[in-house]
């Protein structure tokens, strides 16, 4: 796997809660894009509570791409975000018209962006729930395209890349709170997959130098506000699991990680999942390479990067 060659083209899948690494992932990936790295062609939610689609466009508005698309989680999508409210304080403070938008569905932002592509050129990166995976596979054939969901994938999508599952084997959120759709997802998905698993971005930790950057930004009011208000006792950095799946989606993954595969990667019923690796099933799994601090300085200074504006 590599995302060397044309730049990338990404179609942007997050929860954008309830933890707030989402932030750190979509400054991220707004900095790839002002780099010339990748082009970005929508962003959806894949949590259906109402502070999600407004949260992710705050963002793309602070990083001057307020047309980008963004669409809302599919019925049925987990609803729920993290009890401090930190989505409602950024909505609050940086785009409180916001609010009271409404959103296309996730699926019909895939179809259309996804017919409007050349074939086999867009990553999807996915750092939330499956749940518009899963229902833009099962998606019928509309005004976008004649294609169903299956087939348009097949015609347009190079590869997914997401912060997904456990390796070899394990319990993770992403995966967990909406087994239905994992599962789905999982078994249908026609192109390749790249997975970073919980044990990556648990083992990196970033925010601190981005939070020092003054409140005037979402992204550093993001930071600092969780770090006083999302666990008990506070935090002074938090884990990195969303921001490397942007990272290997746009960049090399090998300079980073190593890619391990082809194999298999099972979801079962309850959400739990493990790894085959006796079958091609086109999927593969990053494993570190490097120290953590290495990874992490690389995520923050891109970060910081995404502030310089």
């Amino acid at each position: 796997m590599s995302a060397t060659g044309d730049v990338p083209k990404i179609l942007f899948d997050t929860d954008m809660g309830p933890d707030y690494d989402d932030v750190g992932a979509i400054a991220v990936l707004h900095a790839l894009a002002d780099s010339g790295e990748c082009e970005v062609l929508a962003t959806v939610a894949s949590d259906a509570h109402p502070s999600i689609a407004p949260t992710i466009e705050v963002f793309n508005r602070y990083f001057g791409r307020d047309s980008l698309p963004v669409g809302a989680a599919v019925q049925g999508a987990p609803d729920f975000t993290a009890q401090n409210g930190w989505n409602d304080t950024l909505i609050n403070n940086f785009a409180p018209d916001v609010r009271t938008k409404r959103y296309p569905s996730a699926v019909d932002v895939y179809r259309r962006v996804l017919a409007a592509q050349p074939d086999n050129s867009v990553t999807i990166v996915t750092v939330g729930f499956l749940s518009n995976i899963s229902a833009l596979l099962d998606s019928q054939p509309d005004e976008h395209s004649k294609l169903n969901g299956i087939d348009l994938v097949k015609a347009k999508v190079k590869q997914l890349v997401a912060m997904a599952g456990a390796f070899p084997e394990g319990v993770e959120f992403n995966v967990v709170q909406h087994p239905q759709a994992s599962l789905n997802a999982i078994r249908k998905w026609p192109k390749p997959i790249l997975f970073s698993g919980f044990e990556i971005g648990v083992k990196i930790f970033t925010g601190g130098k981005v939070a020092q950057q003054g409140e005037n930004n979402p992204v550093s009011k993001g930071y600092a506000y969780n770090f006083k208000t999302y666990t008990k006792d506070g935090e002074a950095s938090r884990n990195s699991w969303d921001q490397t799946a942007v990272l290997v989606a746009v960049r090399n993954p090998e300079e980073y990680f190593y890619v391990n595969g082809p194999g298999k990667f099972i979801v079962s019923e309850d959400g739990s999942n493990a790894w085959d690796p006796t079958v091609d099933a086109g999927h593969y799994f990053i494993s570190h390479k490097y120290p953590y601090s290495h990874i992490a300085d690389v995520i923050e200074g891109l970060m910081l990067q995404a502030l310089r504006r």
